[in-house]
């Protein structure tokens, strides 16, 4: 993927790989994981030109920054190469307790300054409000990023899962390159007035979970394939109800992967690639082997009969259940 073109993000000039990596799950949320495979992971990543790295301050939590911080010290010319993203906002304890949203204006340097120092870099290139606080004014928390931007630690600026009115208000106060939100076949809310937004305003759209969480991959049969501490169990689209509803939509994914000669897994990355030409999915993995297949589905071209077609098999309303359960979906601005 390395010769392939970069995505812009926003109009303030950030360029990024057309695919991501998701480090969340390196530390964190899906089962065991290793640190010795995720450092593997990360410089393979370099080698297959995925260099866009996402990461936050509540992965872990804290841990998830020091894993890169980590491979930056062993890698000292690879941060050259990397558009590093990192995000603050949700706060937890020590112990990882969830202790609510916090977009103060002190709050939002404090943040900034620890996270550079676990990921032991000077500058952080993509930084989000990871969740909208809805207790102080977007102007007010922008305002504080925007700082960050003059002093040199913070090159552009983004949000996630930001609702339109909020991007407007945000966008007026300092140019927003990035909403990073939830967005594949099974989750297409965005559709509505979200992308819209983001294109009167050229905000690019960083897509998470463009995989479903692993759903659409077609390597999850059953709820028994996750481990007891894996995040997905408690996840409403996970749950027992609506686990064989939803294994439906994976057979159709499966379906169309074999017409296109695919993977799944790539087709689902092709069709957020070919929703627009700023949209970047961020597929997480530990894997080098599936991140050289996630790399891999640039390659795979959708002509827009075939866009219409796959558009009209997995409407807005297909998948069963939820995207969080109660308590999360209540900290979504959308």
């Amino acid at each position: 993927m390395s010769n392939v073109q970069k995505r812009k993000l926003g109009s303030a000039g950030l360029e990024v790989s057309p695919i991501g990596l998701g480090c969340m799950g390196m530390s964190e949320f899906y089962g065991r994981h290793s640190d010795a495979e995720s450092l593997q992971t990360l410089k393979r990543a370099t080698e297959l030109g995925v260099h866009f790295w996402d990461t936050s301050d509540i992965y872990g939590p804290y841990t998830n920054e020091l894993l890169l911080g980590r491979y930056f010290s062993q890698q000292l010319n690879d941060r050259e190469k990397i558009v590093l993203a990192s995000k603050f906002g949700i706060m937890r304890s020590d112990s990882g307790d969830f202790i609510g949203l916090n977009g103060r204006p002190e709050y939002v340097k404090q943040a900034c300054d620890a996270s550079l120092k676990r990921l032991g870099v000077e500058t952080i290139d993509l930084y989000y409000q990871h969740r909208i606080d809805p207790k102080v004014p977007i102007e007010e928390t922008v305002g504080a990023m925007s700082d960050l931007v003059t002093a040199g630690k913070v090159r552009f600026l983004g949000l996630s899962e930001a609702g339109a009115d909020t991007l407007k208000r945000a966008n007026a106060v300092h140019p927003i390159s990035a909403l990073q939100s939830e967005y594949s076949l099974w989750s297409r809310d965005l559709e509505n007035s979200v992308i819209p937004t983001c294109e009167e305003l050229g905000i690019g759209l960083v897509a998470y979970s463009p995989l479903g969480r692993g759903f659409l991959t077609g390597q999850i049969k059953s709820r028994d394939d996750f481990e007891s501490d894996d995040w997905r169990l408690s996840n409403p689209r996970f749950d027992q109800h609506n686990f064989g509803k939803n294994l439906q939509v994976v057979e159709r994914v499966h379906q169309l992967a074999q017409e296109k000669e695919c993977t799944p897994a790539q087709l689902a990355l092709a069709w957020v690639l070919a929703k627009g030409q700023h949209f970047v999915p961020i597929p997480g993995t530990r894997n080098a082997a599936r991140l050289k297949e996630n790399a891999e589905s640039v390659q795979v071209q959708l002509s827009e009969q075939e866009l219409h077609d796959i558009d009209e098999l997995f409407p807005a309303d297909l998948a069963q259940g939820t995207r969080y359960p109660e308590a999360m979906m209540q900290m979504l601005d959308a």
